[in-house]
């Protein structure tokens, strides 16, 4: 699900020995995937473990709901794409 990425080294930036407080860590709080198999269209969400642990239990009720209707639009999107593309082209018999 979640994960933190380390800080990449940048070139001309002093050594992260030198300076650890200048280190900025990645840190992935959400995610939103959208994946198809033929026809069906699945959209799925997931949060950082920590970042649930910290939000207030009606906060974390404003979030699935916002999270649903996210991925909901996302995945009607996508379903209408993909049903605007033929998937078996027309043959010639």
């Amino acid at each position: 699900m979640a994960r933190a990425l380390p800080p990449s080294e940048q070139p001309n930036t002093p050594a992260s020995s030198d300076n650890p407080s200048n280190q900025a860590w990645e840190v992935e709080l959400l995610r939103v995937l959208v994946s198809r198999k033929g026809t069906r269209v699945e959209a799925q969400w997931a949060i950082h473990p920590q970042l649930k642990q910290d939000l207030l239990p009606a906060e974390w009720l404003e979030v699935v709901d916002l999270m649903t209707k996210a991925t909901d639009i996302v995945g009607e999107r996508f379903s209408k794409s993909l049903a605007d593309v033929d998937l078996i082209p027309p043959g010639n018999a």
